[in-house]
């Protein structure tokens, strides 16, 4: 997985770099994420590639440090990579984006829903998946419903924390309500003792949390362990393989929203086929793999449509695949409008640790 670049590709290859975290508190995500982009990039080469060209993934590990992220981008640059896909964060994204941009190296479904993906509009950005405004939006509105007034904020002290704290600002202010209180966690610790004693001292009714899956199921086990009741949500970046795991029975209840289908759905076929490739593979489902594998159709369709030619070439195919419909899931881009979905639903985990809807 981290062989040196040389021997990697071939002369012709369609060569992608994905730096992602493959170690360190944020790993399962990097890992989740490249595995689904894999298997399916692996499904195409089986079947011919690209016109008889293979797509190669060069996955990097960044821990989950911009500085790492910025270092590994530069290096894909380097290489001539034809595109960067499917990296892992906000704050590694912030680091990283200038120099894609500078470079006119297309940036390509990073998982992350940072309005500094989509605004200013980039023209060498695209997203697949909604935004955290559209998430916490979502979020928000729910909680509402539920006649909950007093809503917290628990964010990663970052690009990524303060992304999210936005997006809930903006749903609340909209329903002319404030954050009723609000605690942090630095990114890659889940040192969250301060934190669960600062909402414990505000009481809020409801949290929402804008981190990774170490720290926030430290914060909501610790939360509840002293008796803090109160309703727990998620947005999609924590990966809810990986918390409903951290957290076990104390999961009940906790809500996360997510921006793909479900990865035990058998409403759309393309997912169905990722459930086939992941069984073959030995590996568990996970909503996290099946964004990756979401992001490599994508790709792929673009690259089919000519979008291997170049990297200017690439970002014109991309822009040109309005409505495209891909097993039931609709994609839209134009020259106007890098992101792809605006798909977002609510699922809660169960005591055991199943999502429920």
């Amino acid at each position: 997985m981290l062989a040196t670049m040389a021997g990697w590709a071939g002369a012709q290859d369609i060569v992608l770099g994905q730096s992602v975290a493959l170690t360190g508190p944020s790993a399962e995500l990097g890992r989740e994420m490249q595995l689904g982009a894999q298997l399916y990039f692996d499904s195409i080469n089986a079947a011919g590639g690209i016109r008889g060209r293979k797509i190669v993934l060069k996955t990097l590990d960044d821990g989950y440090e911009p500085a790492r992220s910025e270092a590994n981008t530069r290096r894909f640059i380097d290489e001539d990579v034809l595109a960067l896909f499917g990296y892992v964060g906000t704050p590694t994204s912030a680091a990283s984006l200038p120099l894609a941009t500078n470079a006119k190296v297309p940036y390509f479904g990073a998982f992350s829903g940072a309005e500094l993906l989509r605004a200013p509009f980039n023209r060498y950005v695209f997203n697949v998946r909604a935004s955290y405004y559209d998430e916490t939006e979502l979020i928000v509105k729910q909680m509402v419903a539920e006649g909950l007034t007093k809503i917290a904020v628990f964010y990663q002290n970052d690009a990524y924390g303060q992304a999210g704290l936005a997006g809930v600002e903006r749903a609340l202010t909209a329903r002319k309500m404030k954050v009723f209180a609000r605690s942090t966690v630095e990114r890659n610790s889940n040192d969250v003792t301060a934190a669960v004693g600062q909402m414990l001292a505000a009481a809020p009714e409801a949290i929402v949390m804008i981190g990774s899956y170490g720290a926030c199921a430290e914060f909501i086990k610790q939360s509840k362990a002293k008796g803090l009741l109160a309703r727990y949500a998620n947005v999609s970046f924590v990966g809810t393989r990986a918390l409903a795991k951290a957290l076990g029975t104390a999961g009940s209840g906790v809500m996360i929203s997510q921006v793909v289908p479900s990865p035990w759905s058998e409403r759309y076929p393309w997912v169905m086929d990722y459930q086939r490739m992941i069984k073959a593979k030995g590996a568990e489902l996970s909503y996290t793999s099946l964004e990756g594998f979401l992001a490599a159709r994508i790709m792929v369709e673009a690259l089919r449509r000519g979008g291997d030619a170049s990297r200017d070439a690439l970002v014109r195919t991309l822009e040109s695949m309005r409505d495209v419909n891909l097993g039931g899931f609709p994609v839209f881009f134009s020259a106007e409008n890098h992101s792809a979905s605006k798909f977002v639903e609510l699922t809660v985990l169960d005591r055991n640790g199943n999502v429920r809807y």
